[in-house]
C-alpha cells in the first residue's frame, strides 16, 4: 500500500497527517506503528487522520493514533496542526473551524500571525469521566492533609519504585496526572513517567506531567505521554498543568508554558469555562511511503 502523508510539528510535538476526506485508508494499529517508527517509517509522536464531517454542526472529524498504534481521545498540538493542514490543502477557506474528535468537539482558529488558538473545552474533574479510580490513591487537600475523595484537590500515588507523588488529576479530553517539581531538568520523568502512565488508578492509562512553576504567569513543563513516551511538547498536557496550577492557587489565568519544543500560551478563567491554547503549527514536508504487506 502506497499512501501520501504530510509531516507536521507543533512546538516539537510531531505528527504524520493523512487525508481521508475522500477515501478511508483502513489502516490497522500495525500500520500506525510503522508510520510512527523513526527508523523504518516517517517518524511521529502521533498520526492524525482527517475525515469528513460526521454531523452538520462541525466542519471535519479527525482521529488520533499514538506511536504505539492505540487510538486516543485528544491531542492539543495535533489540533493546531490539523487546522493548518486543512487550510494549506485547500480543504477549507475558513480561519475558524469546528472539528469532532473522539473526546468531543473543539473549535480552532488560525490567527493573522500564523499562530493557532484552540478552544479545548472545559476541564473535566469528575473522576469516573477522567477516568480515575479513587480507591487506588490517597486523597489530600491543598495543605497535604487527608481529605474525602469528593473534596480532594491532590491525590497521592504510590509508585512501584517506592516513590510517592502528589498529583492533580484532570481530563482535557484525555487523562492527565500533573505534579509540581523543583526543576524539570532534573525531574525523574523517565523513571516515574512509565509508572504513573500505567498506575492502577488510571484504567485507561494517563499522561504524566512534570511542572516547574517559575512565577504566577510562567511555567516549564515536561510530559511523559501515554503511548508515546516523553515528547518535546504536549498541548493537552500544557492545558492540564495550567489548570492544575490555577486550582492549587499557584498560577494566574493566563500562563506561558515553556516546553523543550517551544512555547504555548494557556488561558483559563476557572469553573466550567473553556481552556484556550495558543501556539505554533508548522508543515515540515510532504511525501509518499509504501507500507509493506508483510507487517
Amino acid at each position: 500500500m502506497r499512501i501520501r502523508f504530510t509531516k507536521m510539528q507543533g512546538a516539537g510535538n510531531d505528527f504524520v497527517v493523512l487525508d481521508e476526506t475522500t477515501q478511508r485508508l483502513h489502516l490497522t494499529p500495525v500500520h500506525y506503528r510503522f508510520l510512527a517508527d523513526r527508523h523504518f517509517g516517517v517518524g511521529a509522536d502521533q498520526i492524525l487522520s482527517v475525515r469528513p464531517a460526521p454531523q452538520p454542526d462541525v466542519d471535519f472529524e479527525y482521529v488520533i493514533h499514538n506511536a504505539d498504534g492505540g487510538e486516543v481521545e485528544q491531542c492539543g498540538n495535533g489540533s493546531r496542526c490539523f487546522v493548518r493542514f486543512v487550510r494549506e490543502q485547500g480543504l477549507t477557506d475558513k480561519t475558524t473551524v469546528r472539528v469532532k474528535v473522539h473526546g468531543g468537539v473543539i473549535t480552532l482558529q488560525e490567527m493573522p500571525d500564523g499562530q493557532v488558538t484552540v478552544d479545548m473545552g472545559a476541564p473535566v474533574f469528575d473522576l469516573p469521566q477522567v477516568p480515575f479510580s479513587a480507591a487506588q490513591a490517597l486523597p489530600l487537600d491543598l495543605a497535604g492533609q487527608a481529605a474525602s475523595a469528593s473534596n480532594a484537590r491532590v491525590w497521592q500515588l504510590a509508585l512501584g519504585n517506592g516513590d510517592a507523588v502528589k498529583v492533580g488529576v484532570v481530563s482535557m479530553g484525555n487523562p492527565h496526572a500533573v505534579q509540581v517539581v523543583a526543576d524539570v531538568d532534573t525531574a525523574p520523568v523517565l523513571a516515574q513517567g512509565p509508572l504513573i502512565e500505567n498506575h492502577a488508578a488510571f484504567p485507561k492509562r494517563v499522561n504524566a506531567g512534570f511542572m516547574q512553576v517559575l512565577n504566577r504567569s510562567e511555567v516549564r513543563l515536561r510530559v511523559f505521554e501515554r503511548g508515546a513516551g516523553e515528547t518535546l511538547a504536549c498541548g493537552t498536557g500544557a492545558c492540564a498543568a495550567v489548570v492544575t496550577g490555577i486550582r492549587w492557587g499557584l498560577l494566574d489565568p493566563r500562563v506561558t508554558v515553556q516546553t523543550h519544543g517551544g512555547t504555548l500560551t494557556i488561558e483559563w478563567q476557572g469553573g466550567d469555562t473553556s481552556v484556550r491554547m495558543t501556539g505554533p503549527a508548522t508543515t515540515v514536508f510532504q511525501g509518499e511511503i509504501t507500507i509493506p504487506d508483510t507487517l
